[in-house]
């Protein structure tokens, strides 16, 4: 580079340096007035505190999982596989699954693991026999960079490289351009009007036909509705109706929103999101640091957002973008944070007006929610530290030895809980009290000058610590979501991935575990029998996968 290009260049830099300090400056008054009102402020009421987690015993010589954090080839055509045992007669139908399956174009190379390249997985079972095939999800990131043979679409935890073919400047610009959403649908499948998709957590999803596995339209929420993106996990109603959480910001600030998207016809193929609404609007404590969600909870007549303490600081993202580095960067856990609880009514969108809150916590998942006698009872897996998710690198995961049981003992534990709403809170219920009165239940909920705070029941006993805590749990969801229930499915953290199959009998916090060293089980599904009388009368499913051989399984 001659001297004239490198003073032009130190001029623009200056220049935008100047620039960027007034656009911060701006956002910090305009943002003032906002967030003195509605800050999320630290927890005052430390008399109601709740104990943390307990934490998992220490680990030491796991087992390495490089392998499994490696790129794959796809199987577009389906093949045979070996049966070992038996599969019952009544099991027919395909067994879909999505997850990262690429982590490299060329030289180039993604940092986390949610940066994978979406590969999907279909298990079809009929008469006793299954086939496996798969194909790579051909997303706009997936398609722009094999053509390129890099990474030029940015993604969790990896920040595109700008084109070495561009000159200085228009490199240097492309560094204060905002990255487009990725399309790269790599977390679930999840069904719109019965039409199968897969989904991330951006405002795009991508149709799938659940047969060939072929890519169909791209999918963009804010065409049909007013938001910027969605979760990868909804919740379906026995109506056919579809909810999912989203949300949207702007001049007025960051809001969370609560959708409903209508069932289908089935009369046109072809990817339809029409009637989608905005049931719920609710705005973030702290519009300029909104909260990270993963799903949401739901119950026969309302639906809960928990604003959790993992925050999302919008002006660091500018900042971070400029000095080459990723969104999940931006990302920050602050225990000292409250935990609020927004309560609306599923056929309305009214919001309860009573602030419910509790200690900091993080939640990834939910297990089960459903009211009784005036009480909204929520389970959820919770841990006591968000920063979990930027800890998923592909560095931290291809450890081994004294660098993998550190990272995976560095980890927090999540666990079982079980939190309760008192629904109709009376403004003259005496301060201090617990209002909770169900017989079946530790949890509390006292009211203070502020709303109601909320204590947890721990939904295990101690046995479930030597299996690590729990995550990625599942119910028999056709017939007992949003109602009392009794069992619940999970995976086991004995290992940095589950290493365990779990059935948790709530009756008594009974245990039981399928688990086989070298052996990591996927996220369980629960298949009712036909006809089953009993709640657990069917069978579990999970694709298990081992980095000792080129194989896997599905146990059932």
């Amino acid at each position: 580079m001659c001297l004239w290009d490198g003073l032009i260049l130190l001029v623009l830099l200056l220049f935008f340096c100047f620039y960027l300090f007034c656009v911060v400056f701006h956002m910090l008054l305009r943002l003032r007035t906002l967030t003195a009102k509605v800050m999320s402020k630290p927890m005052q009421d430390s008399v109601y505190k709740v104990s943390a987690n307990k934490k998992r015993p220490s680990a030491s010589g796991l087992e390495s999982i490089g392998p499994l954090v490696s790129s794959v080839e796809e199987t577009p055509d389906p093949i045979s596989t070996v049966i070992k045992g038996e599969i019952p007669s009544w099991i027919t139908g395909s067994f879909l699954r999505n997850g990262p399956g690429r982590f490299e174009f060329g030289e180039s190379k993604f940092n986390h693991w949610f940066d994978g390249m979406a590969l999907m997985h279909r298990f079809h079972i009929k008469d006793g026999q299954v086939t496996y095939s798969s194909c790579f999800l051909r997303s706009d990131s997936y398609v722009q960079n094999s053509e390129k043979n890099r990474i030029v679409v940015s993604e969790f935890g990896t920040l595109a490289t700008p084109d070495p073919c561009k000159n200085i400047f228009a490199r240097f610009f492309s560094r204060f351009q905002i990255p487009k959403a990725t399309d790269n649908a790599g977390v679930s499948f999840v069904k719109y009007k019965g039409d199968f998709y897969v989904s991330t957590e951006t405002n795009f999803m991508r149709r799938i036909d659940p047969v060939s596995l072929e890519t169909k339209e791209k999918v963009d929420w804010s065409e049909y509705i007013a938001i910027n993106a969605a979760t990868a996990h909804p919740h379906y109603d026995r109506n056919g109706a579809t909810y999912n959480l989203g949300n949207s910001h702007g001049r007025n600030g960051f809001f969370y929103h609560i959708l409903r998207v209508p069932p289908g016809d089935g009369k046109n193929d072809v990817a339809d999101l029409s009637g989608a609404e905005i049931l719920c609007s609710i705005p973030a404590s702290d519009p300029r640091k909104p909260s990270y969600y993963h799903s949401f909870v739901m119950s026969e007549n309302y639906i809960v957002f928990i604003e959790q303490p993992i925050k999302l600081d919008l002006l660091k993202f500018m900042l971070y973008r400029v000095a080459g580095k990723s969104f999940h960067k931006v990302m920050s856990w602050n225990p000292e944070l409250e935990t609020i609880f927004h309560v609306a009514d599923r056929h309305t969108g009214q919001l309860i007006k009573t602030k419910y809150y509790s200690s900091a916590m993080f939640t990834l998942h939910q297990i089960n929610a459903y009211e009784d006698n005036g009480y909204l009872i929520m389970d959820m897996c919770c841990g006591d530290d968000g920063n979990v998710i930027g800890d998923f690198t592909i560095e931290n995961l291809q450890a081994s030895g004294e660098e993998l049981d550190k990272f995976f003992n560095s980890l927090c534990t999540n666990l079982p809980r079980r939190y309760v709403l008192p629904l109709d809170v009376k403004e003259n219920e005496p301060n201090d009290h617990n209002l909770i009165n169900l017989p079946y239940t530790t949890a509390t909920a006292v009211k203070t000058v502020t709303g109601v705070f909320l204590s947890h029941e721990d939904l295990y006993n101690d046995d479930l610590l030597q299996y690590g805590g729990l995550e990625f749990p599942q119910i028999n969801y056709t017939y007992y979501n949003a109602r009392p229930y009794r069992y619940f499915y999970a995976c086991g953290f004995g290992h940095v991935f589950a290493d365990s199959l779990l059935k948790m009998d709530l009756e008594g916090k009974k245990l039981k575990v399928w688990r086989h060293a070298g052996l990591f089980p996927s996220e369980p599904v629960f298949v009712p029998a036909p006809d089953a009388k009993d709640e657990d009368d069917g069978v579990v499913m999970s694709v298990v996968i081992t980095p000792r051989e080129v194989r896997f399984m599905v146990s059932s």
